[in-house]
């Protein structure tokens, strides 16, 4: 890329970094998020006093099947899951599955759609991830109607709380699944975890965590380029392109940014597009 591109499309003019940014190094994964409300969908739901014995819950051990009310699993605590079915692949099949390696875990995690995906993109950069588990329970859920079942698709252990997550674009989301969600917002609220619906992200925040993505893993630096990046971004103000252009080599430096900006040892506002022109700020420590 030449100085005058930049990455991604450079603007040339130094930009003031923002002080109401969404800054990357201190943002949620849950900051991100465009808010889903699925609260209408209580309104079809049996929540009669006693609902919490009425309704049941199936998880997967290594060993067994278990069975439960919800009252049951409010007492059983979060102990064992293991997901309630396998992720497979056939020609011609309408979605996108896969297993997507989440470096905060250090395993591979099944998504079955490139909208899990990147929900496990963005957890594994901002969620401080210390266990997830895909598709983790079945319920079965008491309604107005009629029961319904329905597989939540994801159970996230962070250091902050426990997340019951379900994964579908808005514009996807229907009536039957307002109710499933209620659901699944009911269970989490006894349980004490927390609960969302990963509807929409932000504007340019999964473009900007793919970019980042691509520098996730550990590198070398025999070029001793970080200390430089980390030294001249303290003296604040700077951008992308002008760090990098600070260095003997902007081409291995670009690569490097990337990873310092992933691994939270510098910041940018993920609220506008990575480029030559975001503002780079000092973040946290590596992760």
């Amino acid at each position: 890329m030449d100085a005058k591109s930049g990455l991604f499309g450079y603007g040339g003019e130094v930009a003031a970094a923002p002080a109401d940014g969404l800054w990357s190094h201190r943002c949620s994964w849950a900051d991100l998020l465009a808010p889903v409300d699925v609260s209408d969908g209580r309104a079809g739901l049996d929540l009669a006093p006693g609902w919490e014995s009425r309704w049941s819950v199936t998880w997967r051990t290594t060993s067994e099947e278990l069975t439960r009310s919800v009252e049951e699993l409010v007492r059983y605590g979060l102990r064992e899951f293991t997901p309630m079915r396998v992720f497979t692949w056939r020609r011609e099949q309408r979605h996108r599955p896969g297993l997507p390696f989440v470096q905060s875990t250090g395993r591979l995690h099944g998504a079955e759609s490139m909208e899990e995906a990147r929900f496990l993109l963005a957890l594994d950069f901002a969620g401080e991830v210390t266990e997830v588990v895909s598709q983790p329970f079945r319920m079965r859920v008491g309604g107005a109607a009629r029961e319904r079942p329905h597989t939540p698709d994801y159970l996230v252990r962070t250091r902050t709380g426990v997340w019951l997550i379900d994964v579908r674009p808005t514009e996807l989301i229907f009536d039957k699944d307002r109710e499933s969600f209620a659901a699944a917002a009911e269970l989490a609220r006894v349980c004490g975890w927390r609960f969302a619906v990963v509807g929409e992200w932000l504007p340019h925040t999964m473009m900007t965590l793919d970019w980042l993505s691509s520098r996730r893993r550990s590198m070398t630096d025999p070029l001793r380029l970080e200390a430089t990046l980390l030294t001249e971004a303290a003296v604040g103000g700077r951008t992308f392109g002008e760090l990098a252009a600070r260095t003997p080599f902007p081409p291995v430096a670009r690569a490097h940014l990337l990873h310092l900006l992933w691994h939270r040892r510098l910041g940018l506002d993920l609220r506008v597009p990575l480029g030559d022109g975001s503002v780079i700020v000092t973040g946290e420590v590596s992760r």
